[in-house]
């Protein structure tokens, strides 16, 4: 069973498909390899998962329960730590702790999910943030990106979930159905076509996808 791999995004470059003379805009990712550092079981956690490591680290980088936790396992020390959720027991049965996971469980063509943290644009206004289209240019308006009304004196207070100015970015997202254009096993290096969230050397989990 595919399960998924914490990854990379290294950057963005294009292939070229020489049976259609198209050009394919890419993100490069470095996927896995991954280790299996835990199972979770629905009887002892509550719920089913399976925790990843990735990316090794120099033990100095690390604190002693970590590094304890990895020389019980007799595994490398690892910078990432991630759960992935499964719907039942039934589903680990063919995984086992200290188990290496590459990138050879995706094929070109496929689809996947890509989950990581999006870029941070700081405090920004109602027009970019909401996409509210503003207000006149013209006739001394001096409203051009005000937000306008926010409420009224029934009932006398702001109601929650009024989209206001506010924090922009830097949370979490996940973009469905990404097609795998190219697969590189030797070097754990997918080309994924489209939007994957995060700035470049940011870490993603990258999973099979659910509505393919």
């Amino acid at each position: 069973m595919k399960i998924g791999l914490i990854g990379k995004k290294i950057g963005m470059t294009r292939i070229f498909k020489e049976e259609d003379r198209s050009v394919v805009p890419v993100v490069i990712i470095k996927a896995g390899p991954c280790y299996i550092t835990d199972i979770k079981k629905s009887d002892n956690s509550g719920y089913t998962a399976v925790q990843l490591g990735f990316d090794d680290v120099p033990e100095k980088k690390l604190n002693k329960p970590l590094i304890g936790y990895f020389k019980k396992l007799g595994l490398p020390p690892m910078r990432i730590l991630k759960e992935i959720r499964l719907k039942k027991d039934e589903d680990i049965v063919s995984f086992n702790v200290g188990e290496k996971l590459t990138v050879d469980i995706f094929k070109e063509g496929e689809y996947v999910d890509v989950t990581g943290t999006s870029i941070g644009k700081g405090f920004q206004g109602v027009v970019k943030r909401h996409k509210f289209h503003g207000g006149p240019d013209t006739h001394g308006s001096m409203s051009h990106r005000a937000p306008g009304s926010i409420g009224g004196t029934t009932p006398p207070r702001v109601l929650k979930g009024k989209r206001m100015a506010g924090h922009l970015g830097n949370s979490r997202v996940t973009v469905q159905n990404l097609q795998i254009i190219k697969v590189l096993p030797e070097e754990n290096i997918l080309f994924v076509k489209g939007q994957v969230p995060g700035p470049s050397n940011s870490y993603i989990l990258v999973r099979k996808a659910l509505k393919k």
